[in-house]
């Protein structure tokens, strides 16, 4: 057996892998940082053996919840994934899998790659109505993509969505192929009418550095980005520095950050709930979306999420809560699961990427409910 991490987004520690039925890992911390959840390896010469990988320091990862009820997901050939048994015990996380093939991939969710970011970026740039601007570089010095979709205009509204601020949230990006491949379609009815009446602006990927190297939450500087709004630098968080000087630039009437979250099994949306300028009409606005997202999308829920923040205690160093308070927008954050979704189970693949691209086309649905009334 041979184990390697040395690629896109790969992370594992091997500690002894002399026995298939008992191998011994670990999970790298991130960059300058002690978060870690996030794993993605490959196995080779394994076809037909019982394996069992043992995570060791499963029990002191950053969210110790998100591994209960929580199935790894694998692949032979990093196209096709499904769930495989997994277990968590006395502070040990333990997938036992028989691989069909000598080499298999294993990753805490489906992997997206900056190669397929890249693709995806050039796709968008085929359509007329999309342009591109780099908005500068990272701490690593990639270079930070914006796309602007949709023609300017007097009146018309702006929305901004972001993704990836967490790195090993790869939800994020399956999420935006859905939303950005559906907004940039010139026959999708549903496209026209927002692009009509809003000019949209997407960073599909916040934070490449961390994603490249196998981080859950940190930059390369050891930044965790959505905790960066309020006093973002370009020495530690340049990406949120250069984001919020462009949504100045521009102004923010809706924003939606997309993110994964470890331990909740459900598709649910956080608010603003708590900042101190907070007005009825955000809290309609954010009503109207609820509804509409229900009624578009039978994986979104609104019974189960983050506990609301008490009047006043919002906060500000979060997106959603800066861009909300600083531009009385429609600012929320939408969070997919790591584990299945609860209320729509799938054996199989759980919630997977193929969700996460759907849920994605249904979330422009709910901003065309509230495009016209993100003004008073």
């Amino acid at each position: 057996m041979h184990i390697s991490d040395h690629f896109d987004a790969g992370n594992i520690e091997v500690i002894d892998a002399g026995d298939p039925a008992a191998v011994r890992l670990a999970i790298r911390a991130d960059s300058n940082a002690d978060f870690f959840q996030w794993f993605h390896f490959r196995a080779t010469g394994v076809g037909g053996v019982d394996c069992a990988f043992r995570f060791e320091n499963a029990g002191e990862a950053s969210y110790t919840k998100g591994w209960e009820g929580y199935q790894a997901v694998a692949s032979y050939d990093r196209e096709d994934w499904f769930r495989v048994p997994t277990e968590y015990s006395a502070g040990v996380l333990t997938i036992r899998h028989t691989p069909e093939r000598d080499s298999v991939y294993y990753a805490y969710f489906e992997p997206y790659s900056g190669e397929r970011g890249r693709d995806f970026l050039a796709h968008c740039l085929a359509a007329p109505q999309v342009r591109h601007t780099v908005l500068g570089q990272t701490v690593d010095g990639a270079d930070l993509d914006l796309l602007t979709i949709g023609a300017p205009g007097d009146g018309k509204r702006v929305c901004w969505t972001i993704g990836r601020q967490h790195p090993g949230e790869s939800q994020a990006s399956w999420w935006m192929e859905g939303f950005l491949g559906r907004l940039i379609d010139p026959a999708d009815p549903v496209a026209r009418a927002v692009l009509d009446r809003a000019l949209v602006h997407a960073v599909p990927h916040m934070n490449p550095d961390g994603a490249r190297r196998g981080n859950l939450r940190a930059n390369a500087a050891g930044a965790n980005l959505n905790r960066e709004w309020a006093e973002p630098t370009m020495e530690k968080s340049p990406e949120v520095f250069l984001t919020r000087a462009r949504m100045r630039e521009t102004g923010v009437d809706f924003c939606l950050d997309v993110h994964g979250d470890e331990g909740l099994p459900y598709v649910f949306i956080a608010g603003s709930d708590g900042i101190p300028s907070l007005t009825e009409r955000q809290t309609k606005l954010r009503a109207v979306y609820d509804a509409a997202l229900l009624r578009a999308s039978p994986d979104y829920q609104t019974e189960k999420g983050y506990p609301k923040a008490p009047p006043g205690k919002g906060n500000l160093t979060m997106c959603t809560a800066y861009v909300a308070e600083h531009f009385g927008a429609l600012a929320m954050t939408l969070e997919m699961p790591f584990k299945d979704n609860a209320n729509a189970p799938d054996p199989k693949v759980g919630w997977s990427a193929g969700r996460c691209r759907h849920l994605g086309g249904a979330c422009l649905d709910a901003l065309h409910a509230v495009i016209d009334d993100l003004r008073d």
